[in-house]
């Protein structure tokens, strides 16, 4: 296993280990809400410290992107930056559902090198390293054979926040639906991504994600030896949160169900103008611009860049970072124990 991987996977089970933990008592968890349906409690935070602690101990001048942090910790500067989701599925978490994961991955000048996503509740540890292909538990893992739409069972996301266009989900819903064998809505994308990979979905596609949600899972599909892209079928999904991954022949019949809702691309082969792409900031427009007219492909063959060239991910193009709190005291969360 690659050394900065080990690291990653000694990350993640610590934050399994608090995200366990707690899921014994969930009713004492203290609960706040970021916008309508988005919901974060005190163990998302104290499961992204832990991995942070983790992270900065063995690479202190590596940069942090995390889902409740930003960029507050690490090296901003650095070529290096974890891109952290210490528990995707928090929904799911509060009300007892055991659907939800940790994400890490690591991104070198913008394209991801690590990736891990652990399923404590189940113990399955999804990783990957570029170029040494994906595995589940340390054993191999491919994505599906299948290649008809007709015959496959797809993985999606369901919109949930109060200005999402959910019109327009239901009309891509309607017509993936009515070719596939079944759609599936877990409520948890970074082990949706790892389904994939694995081979148990066919396909994934889901709309309004970030790259916390995308960055590990996304890797773990290329190197299981499928395809992931926005719905044009092209390599810009991070910035866009459009994705559809799935076997290199279901992806191409996804992309042409839905490359007509794409707000990436307008048409095939033809770019959006980054002012049609919702919520995108200076800094992502400049980086449009740099590479128009040019094919990005997926994240399994990145374009060569020059070095000159900064590819990072910002907090400030994401999110809002916000201030980092303290953990609460560990014994928040133990079981608690009848007194006798």
């Amino acid at each position: 296993m690659h050394p900065m991987l080990n690291v990653a996977v000694r990350a993640a089970r610590e934050a399994g280990k608090i995200i366990n933990r707690a899921s014994l008592d969930i009713d004492l968890l203290r609960v706040a809400q970021k916008a309508a349906n988005d919901f974060v409690t005190e163990v998302d935070r104290a499961a992204e410290q832990a991995i942070i602690d983790v992270l900065l101990k063995a690479f202190p001048q590596h940069g942090i992107l995390g889902e409740e942090t930003g960029s507050t910790f690490g090296d901003a500067a650095s070529e290096y930056q974890w891109i952290i989701d210490p528990l995707d599925g928090t929904t799911n978490f509060i009300h007892g559902m055991p659907v939800y994961a940790v994400s890490i991955a690591l991104a070198h000048r913008g394209v991801v090198q690590q990736a891990v996503v652990y399923d404590p509740t189940r113990d399955e540890l999804f990783t990957a390293t570029r170029g040494a292909g994906a595995f589940l538990n340390s054993r191999r893992i491919r994505v599906s054979n299948r290649v008809r739409l007709e015959d496959s069972l797809i993985g999606t996301g369901f919109p949930f926040r109060k200005n999402d266009d959910i019109d327009t989900y239901l009309e891509m819903f309607k017509l993936v639906a009515q070719r596939c064998v079944g759609l599936r809505r877990p409520g948890a994308a970074a082990i949706d991504l790892a389904y994939v990979a694995a081979g148990r979905y066919d396909g994934f596609f889901e709309s309004g994600l970030k790259p916390w949600d995308i960055a590990a899972g996304s890797l773990l599909i290329t190197e299981a030896g499928g395809l992931v892209g926005n719905f044009a079928g092209e390599g810009d999904f991070l910035f866009t949160g459009e994705v559809v991954a799935a076997t290199p022949r279901v992806y191409g019949q996804i992309v042409g169900l839905l490359q007509r809702f794409s707000k990436a691309s307008r048409s095939a082969g033809e770019q959006a103008s980054p002012a049609s792409v919702p919520h995108v900031t200076d800094a992502q427009i400049t980086l449009m611009k740099a590479t128009s007219g040019k094919k990005i492909g997926t994240l399994a063959v990145p374009e060569k860049r020059a070095k000159a060239v900064s590819q990072r991910i910002k907090a400030s193009d994401v999110a809002k970072p916000r201030t980092a709190e303290k953990s609460l005291p560990p014994s928040v969360y133990k079981p608690r124990r009848d007194k006798g």
